[in-house]
């Protein structure tokens, strides 16, 4: 185990913010040595609005982890996040100029900057190119053409932007956090970077990641993303239809949804139906009772309405999802999730646990879908480190090159 790589993911969500520190085990495995969580303040749908309290949060989670790790940290792997956030897939072509018509690493990043060159709203700016596949000569489902000949090459890259303002905030807030950022990745992509198999990516799923005001949809298939998609909506507005069903304040509501909320009456049996609950009305001294069967009432139309939301764009965009769909974040958590959103994609539904291929340690702590973008951007972080220490001392590789080799680690 080298211990001088600390691999570092932080995931900062509307509702918490969430940091695991990791090291590299055997294999390519990476053990969790720390972990931390703290309630977020100061972001409102992944865009931050106060920055003083946002880095109190970071300090709050990064220094449990610290403490749990005894480790000191210095950089995080970062989610980049917020409803924002815009995918297309774009497609470029150029001639091959390499000698004897083989392809070259400017060849390839010729074709890559003709499929990012796209026009950008004032402010915006690109944040990740996610290659699909490449084509030379009509022949496609190329992954990596350096050394292949041709005439022809095309490449088709899945392109995310956003405002850069968004990005801007969130690393001034790290820095004030007295941290630095060793990278961002976009927040599907590290929870899919964690709970993924590469069967999963091969013959295609969607990876639905429902946090507190954010639900964010990547859609993967021939082992890369295909569409991705953000909406403004998550987990609170459970809470909030409680709170305004029961008359109860926020967080009276968060506590009846997270020891008692169901979204599928038909998971329930006649007895739980009637069994009942007590509930303090806002304002009020006395408590009243209700049973479990309205209040899975007011939860289940709602599940019903996002999930419907989510699917229309998986299916107006003819996402094939052979493997089903992979439910990530806290919002999933919610009891009858995964058995409403089987019914609404008519596909295989799974919560999403970190791969326990990838991760040992302290798993059994973070075993949870609301701890899925931390781990994978840790992970990635592990990866990216060793990459880095690999190649130290060897002579400088060209930027299209460790842009691959970026990729497949995205993707491995």
């Amino acid at each position: 185990m080298n211990r001088e790589i600390q691999a570092v993911g932080l995931d900062i969500g509307t509702s918490k913010v969430r940091c695991i520190i990791g090291e590299p085990s055997d294999g390519s495995k990476m053990n969790i040595v720390g972990f931390g969580q703290a309630e977020s303040r100061g972001l409102r749908r992944g865009i931050v609005t106060t920055t003083d309290a946002i880095v109190e949060s970071i300090k709050k989670a990064v220094g449990e982890a610290e403490r749990v790790s005894g480790l000191e940290i210095q950089m995080a792997t970062v989610n980049l996040s917020g409803e924002h956030l815009r995918g297309e897939n774009k497609s470029g072509v150029v001639a091959v100029a390499g000698v004897e018509r083989e392809i070259s690493t400017e060849d390839v990043e010729r074709a890559v900057e003709s499929a990012s060159a796209m026009q950008l709203p004032a402010g915006w700016e690109i944040v990740d190119r996610l290659p699909q596949e490449f084509i030379i000569d009509g022949q496609d489902g190329i992954v990596e053409p350096i050394g292949m000949r041709g005439a022809r090459l095309e490449s088709r890259i899945h392109v995310v932007s956003s405002p850069s303002a968004g990005k801007q905030n969130v690393v001034k807030a790290i820095h004030r956090a007295n941290l630095e950022v060793e990278s961002m990745m976009l927040e599907p992509l590290a929870a899919a970077n964690s709970t993924l198999t590469d069967d999963d990516k091969e013959y295609g799923c969607a990876l639905v990641n429902i946090g507190a005001e954010v639900t964010s949809l990547m859609i993967f298939g021939r082992g890369a993303v295909q569409h991705t998609a953000v909406f403004p909506f998550g987990g609170i507005l459970f809470t909030k239809d409680i709170a305004v069903g029961l008359r109860v304040s926020i967080p009276e509501a968060t506590k009846i949804k997270h020891f008692y909320g169901c979204v599928a009456g038909f998971l329930m049996s006649d007895e739980e139906k009637q069994s009942v609950i007590e509930v303090t009305p806002v304002g009020r001294q006395e408590t009243r009772q209700l049973s479990k069967e309205i209040l899975c009432d007011i939860m289940q139309p709602r599940a019903v309405e996002l999930l419907q939301h989510i699917a229309h764009e998986v299916f107006s965009n003819r996402g094939q999802i052979s493997s089903g769909v992979v439910l990530a974040g806290g919002g999933s958590l919610n009891r009858g999730m995964v058995e409403i959103a089987e019914q609404v994609f008519d596909a295989p539904t799974r919560l999403g646990f970190l791969e326990q291929k990838h991760f040992g340690g302290l798993l059994d702590e973070v075993q949870s879908p609301e701890w899925a973008v931390a781990g994978g951007l840790a992970l990635a972080s592990m990866r990216s480190q060793i990459r880095r220490q690999s190649e130290s001392g060897k002579s400088p590789t060209r930027k299209v090159a460790e842009w691959f080799e970026n990729f497949r680690e995205k993707f491995r």
